[in-house]
């Protein structure tokens, strides 16, 4: 996905998780003696793993792939 920046995959990643959460709450419900699902938790959830691994992917190069340790003596 050429062009995404982190903070769009961020976007996308909290959406995804928004979405579980309203699901978890609430995912189907009765109408007229059927059942109504709103929306699919397992697509919801592979959304999840792939803008997280999205995420990660692009934080690493914006970070240079590195975390810095800083060792302060006492």
């Amino acid at each position: 996905m050429a062009g995404i920046t982190l903070e769009q995959a961020e976007t996308k990643l909290n959406e995804y998780l928004e979405a579980e959460s309203k699901i978890l709450a609430n995912q189907s419900y009765e109408f007229q003696g059927r059942r109504l699902n709103r929306a699919n938790l397992k697509e919801v959830r592979d959304g999840i793993e792939t803008w997280d691994a999205r995420v990660k992917e692009l934080a690493a190069k914006a970070y240079g792939g590195r975390r810095t340790v800083v060792a302060r003596p006492r």
